[in-house]
């Protein structure tokens, strides 16, 4: 229960089953902060509790669940795709702790929330009582929606060849293009012509996020996984075994136009490093799911 303190009365909202349900960690610019996760066609229901400090009239008190797109360059600005509102009670007084229940059923939920370096959605219920001669008393409530994804019926491997005319060839190969958040990124380089001298390969995953448009369009690269997978010079007809481990990384699903306001994509970044520090690279793009 978490409770927000007005000059006529204390507010909190209390959610079903919120002791038993789980609770994802979210980071943001105020901090870390753990809230409740919900699935997507999962109702959202609990109660408003009002505690007054001396009697409260009042001109009716309503529920709304919100999902919204909140841009860093566009703050003002919030892009709500769904919305649905309950009203609690009519006007009337409040002289001692009341109770108002709310049940959210089949509210679309049809995007995963995401919380970016400029872009957030986010889910939240708000409370609003309309109280005579004063402010609105409000509460806001946050929570974490995910959704079940069906494993892709299709999904091929990776296959593709790199080379620099008559220098360096080389082929590699990834078991798929799709992989599950926890999966294992499974492949091979073979070192079909090599006449540089290597000193070293990596390996790494890159997260970027898109947002916007023209010039106010925003982009955030993160390196998520970085792994050194050949120390030495490799010989013609040699091949390095690729195994890269997805689980216990913060990840999260490929999102690709959502709402028409930011994409999330990863990418598998191959580097070679020759003894004069050339460093030669091959991008392909996976999908997470």
């Amino acid at each position: 229960m978490f409770g927000f303190f007005a000059p006529s009365a204390e507010v909190s909202i209390e959610l079903d089953g919120n002791e038993k349900r789980q609770l994802v960690e979210v980071k943001g610019g105020n901090g870390s902060r753990k809230q409740p996760l919900y699935f997507g066609k999962e109702a959202v229901k609990g109660k408003v509790i009002v505690v007054p400090s001396k009697r409260l009239e009042h001109n009716g008190a309503k529920i709304d669940l919100i999902g919204c797109i909140e841009l860093e360059y566009d703050r003002g600005n919030h892009y709500v795709f769904t919305t649905s509102n309950k009203a609690l009670a009519p006007p009337g007084e409040i002289s001692e702790l009341t109770e108002f229940e709310f049940n959210f059923d089949n509210v679309p939920k049809a995007h995963e929330s995401y919380h970016g370096k400029h872009v957030q959605l986010r889910y939240y219920l708000k409370f609003e009582l309309q109280t005579k001669g004063l402010s609105s008393l409000t509460r806001e409530h946050e929570f974490v929606v995910q959704n079940y994804q069906v494993p892709p019926e299709v999904n091929n491997g990776i296959k593709m060849e790199v080379g620099i005319e008559e220098c360096m060839h080389i082929e590699f190969e990834y078991n798929k293009s799709r992989y599950h958040l926890k999966d294992v990124i499974i492949g091979k380089v073979f070192f079909i012509l090599v006449r540089i001298k290597i000193k070293h390969m990596e390996l790494s995953l890159i997260k970027r996020e898109t947002c916007g448009q023209g010039p106010n369009e925003f982009k955030e690269q993160t390196t998520v996984i970085k792994y050194e997978i050949m120390d030495g010079a490799p010989v013609k007809g040699e091949s390095v075994p690729v195994r890269l481990f997805l689980g216990g990384f913060d990840l999260t699903p490929t999102y690709r136009q959502v709402n028409k306001k930011f994409s999330v994509r990863y990418y598998l970044n191959l580097v070679l490093i020759d003894e004069l520090d050339r460093r030669y690279f091959k991008q392909q793009e996976v999908t997470l799911w």
